[in-house]
C-alpha cells in the first residue's frame, strides 16, 4: 500500500476506517487481512497498520507503527474567499490550496457575492482526498459560510489582508508580508468587495493589497495570495541555510 493513504481522525479511541475509506481499501484496492496500510488522523501524526478484519463498511486495523509529521513552516495561513456560483471552480482551488498547505478555508458571505450558501460537507470531502493524495498528515480546517461583518470582526493573532480591485491605496502582497508571519486573506467575489467592506475591513486593521497587475478570477486570486506567502517563506529559509 505504498503511495496510498487512508484516513481515520479518531484511529487512537477507536480503530476503525471511515465507511468510504473502508470500501476503497477492500473493493477499490482489494487489499487482504494482514497486509500493512498507511493512514493519517489529519492531525500530524502517521499510522503504519496492519488490516485485521476487512469489511467493505468497516475496515478495522492494528497500529503497528505511530510517527509524527514534520510541519515544514512557522506560520498559519487562513483564506477567507466568496464562494464562486460554479462549485467546480471552488473545488478545484480547495483542492490545490490544501496541496500547497493551508491552515483554514472560511467561504465568505459578502455583498456581491454570486453564492449565497454552500454545502461545506462536500468542499471537506474535497480537502480529505488531496490530502491523502499530496501524502499530508495534517487537514485544513474548512468553515461554513460567514458573514463578511461577522469574520472581519474576529480577533487574529497575525497580518489580516484585504485583496480588492478598487482604486484605492494599497501595497503588494509580496511587498508587505514577512516571513514567519501568521496570516489571513480576505479574498473578495467575481464583482469585488464593495468599497465600503474594503474600508470596513481597514478600520478593523485590515491591509488592502494587490497581488498583481492583472485582474484574477476569484479562486485564482485565492491561489496566488496563498501562493505568495509561501514562497516569500521558502525563499528566505533557502537564502538562510
Amino acid at each position: 500500500m505504498a503511495g496510498t493513504l487512508f484516513y481515520c481522525p479518531n484511529i487512537l479511541e477507536s480503530p476503525v476506517l471511515p465507511e468510504e475509506e473502508s470500501y476503497h481499501c477492500v473493493k477499490v484496492l482489494r487489499t487482504q487481512e494482514g497486509e500493512i496500510i498507511n493512514v493519517t488522523d489529519g492531525k500530524g501524526s502517521f499510522y503504519h497498520c496492519e488490516l485485521v478484519q476487512a469489511y467493505p463498511k468497516q475496515c478495522i486495523v492494528a497500529i503497528r507503527q505511530q510517527s509524527k509529521a514534520v510541519l515544514n513552516r512557522s506560520f498559519s495561513l487562513h483564506i477567507a474567499f466568496a464562494p464562486t456560483k460554479q462549485m467546480d471552480r471552488n473545488e478545484w482551488f480547495l483542492e490545490k490550496g490544501t496541496e500547497i498547505g493551508i491552515d483554514r478555508f472560511t467561504p465568505l458571505l459578502c455583498r456581491y457575492s454570486e453564492r449565497k450558501e454552500i454545502k461545506v460537507e462536500r468542499l471537506r470531502k474535497i480537502v480529505v482526498s488531496a490530502m491523502k493524495q499530496s501524502m499530508q498528515a495534517y487537514l485544513p480546517e474548512v468553515e461554513t459560510m460567514v458573514s463578511f461583518e461577522a469574520l472581519v470582526k474576529r480577533p487574529f493573532q497575525g497580518r489580516k489582508f484585504i485583496a480588492h480591485c478598487h482604486d484605492l491605496p494599497k501595497k503588494e502582497l509580496v511587498q508587505t508580508y514577512r516571513k514567519g508571519e501568521n496570516a489571513l486573506i480576505l479574498i473578495g467575489p467575481e464583482g469585488d468587495f464593495s468599497e465600503r467592506e474594503v474600508e470596513r475591513a481597514i478600520e478593523l486593521g485590515f491591509e488592502p493589497v494587490s497581488i498583481g497587475e492583472t485582474r484574477l478570477r476569484s479562486e485564482t486570486a485565492a491561489l496566488v495570495s496563498m501562493h505568495t506567502i509561501h514562497v516569500i517563506n521558502n525563499i528566505y529559509s533557502f537564502k538562510e541555510q
